[in-house]
Parts: structure tokens; sequence; C-alpha cells
């Protein structure tokens, strides 16, 4: 198994809470993490629809018979169960009796904030961060083919192609999690919005536009954008506007948690067609953003990212809070430097007064430097840092 960075989380996290939830997007590795990790906690699983049918039968004999040190995978299948594990852990009094874990963030998380607040530590697990890769040297040293090829274990553990695994991750998704929920009645049509929200990545989410090119209500829009975010498909950039006069945007930025899948969505088969795809630099943009997300979740922090635009279009793609202050960075996926790059940052030294210091450009291309108009680093150093 290759090592997963927030392993040490869940083994802290253990020790301090009678319950472990780590969720994630289905495939993200979770179950085999967790079984690795903790050999000595019983496995069971609620897709077992025996194992599921004894739980719902009867909850207080299933938590007799699995009474501690227990994974629950796919927790989700049964919430009503969580009421049964509140009572049952308040009761023994005990840390890491239960590792609970589901690929369906909303189902999951409405049924803990109910019934498990404040006894249970939460952890969320993306697909392979690009550090992982590279300390098990399984990276791609191309750009391109890394952004094209995506970051879910299977593709890795099984050395497939891309469109050997993500049509079918696709459709996987849709019969299981999408199903779930009562208003979703056409799935090619909620299939069509998925690829719709795929050529908009980068770009500020607009409603109405997504609606009015898919065929639906607005409303229903952003319920369905509300789905693909719980299930851990689309990202979505908050804008900051704190601590400024002026008149500044509010709408989120889309994303995806994977390129490899959102490469899938726009129809990119190989390295070469995204060299020449209009999507080129969004991508490169999610790549990086998503990267960092990766690394504060295996921290079990919430990732202060955001990125900055006026209303007459000034913008900054990331800005990195860390305490009073902000790291600026910029996004250019071009491979050779020009002074261009930095053009972006006058503009925001004139509003806040920042120096360059704080102000980093990252580029498609191998070398980092430091040039007269600030930091230039590289694609893959700025992931492996």
């Amino acid at each position: 198994m290759i090592p997963r960075k927030i392993s040490e989380k869940l083994h802290y996290f253990t020790k301090k809470y009678p319950i472990v939830t780590l969720t994630g997007p289905r495939q993200s590795g979770k179950s085999t993490l967790l079984r690795n990790l903790f050999k000595d906690y019983t496995y069971i699983s609620l897709e077992d629809p025996d194992l599921l049918l004894f739980a719902k039968e009867d909850p207080r004999l299933f938590l007799k018979k699995y009474n501690d040190k227990t994974i629950i995978d796919e927790a989700q299948k049964f919430p009503e169960l969580f009421s049964y594990l509140q009572t049952h852990v308040d009761t023994a009094g005990k840390e890491g009796m239960y590792i609970l874990s589901g690929s369906h963030n909303f189902l999951l998380m409405e049924r803990i904030s109910q019934s498990l607040a404040g006894r249970t530590a939460i952890l969320k697990l993306l697909p392979f961060s690009y550090t992982e890769l590279s300390d098990a040297q399984i990276q791609e040293k191309s750009l391109y083919k890394t952004i094209h090829k995506g970051f879910y274990p299977r593709i890795f553990d099984k050395d497939l192609f891309p469109d050997e695994f993500y049509p079918f991750y696709i459709q996987t998704y849709i019969e299981k999690d999408v199903r779930l929920f009562k208003n979703i009645s056409d799935l090619q049509l909620f299939i069509r919005f998925l690829k719709m929200c795929a050529g908009r990545i980068g770009q500020l989410v607009n409603l109405s536009s997504l609606a009015n090119e898919c065929g639906i209500s607005q409303p229903t829009a952003k319920a369905w954008l509300s789905i693909l975010e719980s299930s851990y498909v689309v990202y979505l950039l908050k804008p900051y506007y704190k601590n400024f006069n002026k008149r500044l945007t509010k709408s989120p930025k889309l994303y995806f948690y994977d390129t490899g899948l959102a490469c899938s969505l726009l129809g990119i088969q190989s390295e070469d067609d995204l060299l020449t795809h209009f999507m080129k630099g969004p991508l490169f943009e999610n790549l990086l953003i998503i990267d960092l997300i990766k690394k504060a979740l295996n921290e079990s922090t919430e990732p202060n990212l955001y990125f900055w635009r006026d209303h007459v279009g000034n913008e900054l793609d990331l800005l990195i809070e860390k305490g009073s202050t902000f790291e600026v960075v910029e996004f250019k996926s071009a491979t050779t430097y020009t002074p261009d790059f930095f053009k972006v940052f006058s503009y925001w030294e004139n509003l806040t007064g920042s120096g360059k210091e704080n102000m980093k450009v990252v580029y498609g291309g191998e070398d980092s430097m430091q040039t007269k108009h600030g930091a230039l680093v590289s694609w893959k150093d700025f992931l492996l840092s």
C-alpha cells in the first residue's frame, strides 16, 4: 500500500475520540487505508446486504456483537445506527471504539451532526497528492500527463489508462450516489450538467447560465451543484472580500477534486489532446489548487484558500491566508517565463501595501528562480513544497 499522509492524524484521533469518521470521494482509498492501518480492528462493510439487514433488524444486538474496535465501512447505508452508537459510546466512555467511513459526505454528515456531534473527529481523504506519489516514486514527470492521468489510487494500483477507469467511475458514481436523491429523475441530464461544470473550471459559478444551457431550473442547478460538492466531485473556491471598501465578487469559482475525472468529462483522451485544449490553463490551475487542499485535509485542517476579484475584473488566482497575512499566488501554464507574469501583482501592492516577498508566480516550466520582479516557481516545486 502507498503510504498516505493522513495516517498520522487517524492514529492520533483514535486516542482522543470514541469515534473517528473518515469520509471522501468514492474509491479514494478509504477502505484500503483503514484495513492496513488498524489491523487490530474488526472490519465490516454495510455494503454487505446480510450485515446491513442485521444492523437494521436489531441495531442493539449488532452493536453488542461489534462492541469495540470496529471499522464500519459505508456507514451512510444505515444512518439510523448513529443514534444507537451515541448511547453505546457514552456508556462505555472509551476512545477509539469505532471508525466510520463513507463515500457520501451529505448523508454521513447530516446524521453525524444530529447524533454524534462532539463524539467524533472527522477527517477527509482525497485521492493521492502529488507528494504521496513522489514519495512512492510513481509520480508522472510530465505536467500534462499528470493532469490527464489524475490521482485515483486504482489507476496506479492496477496500472490503468485513464480511459479504462474514469468512464466506469462516472457510471458508478451516477448509479450508486446520485440515484439516492429523489429529485433527480433524468440521469442523462445530470451527466450533461456534470460535463458542463467541467467546461467551467476556473470560472465564477453562474447558476443562471448553467440552468439555461442545461434546460433545468435555477433551483435545480443549485441543488445539483450541491450534490457534486457534497460527494467530492467539485470544489467551490470562495472569494475573499473582507476588509475592502470596493465592490468585490462574492460568487465562488468552480474546480474539480480530480483533474483526470475532469479531463474524461471534457473528452480529453491523451496528453497530446490536452496540450492544445482550450481548458489547458484552467486545468493547470485546478491541479495546483486542489493539491493544496489535499495537504490541508491530510493535516485535518481546513484550507484557508481564496481568490480575489473586484467588479472591474482585477483578479488574483489564489490567496493563502496565514494569520493576518496572505501569500499571493498567480498561475501561468506557459513553460517559458516572461516579466508579464508579474504584472497582476502591481494593483494588489498598491491596494494593500504588501511587498513582493509574499507573492509568487507558479508556471508550467521546470526551473524555479528569483527574478527581479518576484519569485518564479515551477509547478513541480510548488506541488512538492
